[in-house]
């Protein structure tokens, strides 16, 4: 992992690091403490800023960020209540096949062995949804299901 660093004259430091997505997050550090948290979604494109945070805010964002108090686990040796069962949300991508279509045409227990348990559309939540409950793009769906069956759910809702 590669951490880019740069003065910038009359205003502080400037961090820039390579994310997944193939932009980077951009850190530009005052030198009055305040910090401003920026995406640059690729070389050629304007960075777009996220966050200006003043010294105690940033402190605060970057204990969290660092998981100061809360330990991580293996995810794969989780020994969790519901057997083999987690709960996921999922969001549907508007390329999606699932986008338009009600929960009963789109069969997605049957396609992905995941259960729809619940739909968060913006600020409502729609708990146990019936079979005529239509999808949109935008949507998170709340399933039960394995990691296997969760995987199949994102590989649809992700335009599969």
């Amino acid at each position: 992992m590669t951490v880019y660093e740069s003065d910038i004259p009359g205003v502080g430091r400037k961090y820039e690091l390579d994310v997944e997505d193939g932009g980077r997050a951009v850190v530009l550090v005052h030198h009055d403490g305040r910090r401003e948290l920026f995406h640059r979604p690729s070389p050629d494109e304007d960075s777009e800023k996220l966050l200006d945070l003043e010294v105690g805010e940033a402190r605060q964002l970057a204990a969290m960020l660092q998981g100061t108090d809360f330990e991580t686990v293996d995810v794969g040796s989780l020994a969790v209540p519901l057997g083999g069962a987690i709960i996921e949300w999922v969001e549907v991508d508007g390329a999606s096949t699932l986008a338009g279509e009600t929960l009963g045409d789109c069969d997605i227990r049957q396609r992905t062995g995941a259960t729809v348990v619940a739909v968060q559309r913006g600020e409502e939540t729609v708990p146990n949804p019936d079979r005529d409950f239509a999808l949109a793009a935008g949507d998170v769906l709340v399933a039960l299901g394995t990691r296997e069956e969760h995987a199949a759910l994102e590989a649809l809702a992700e335009g599969g």
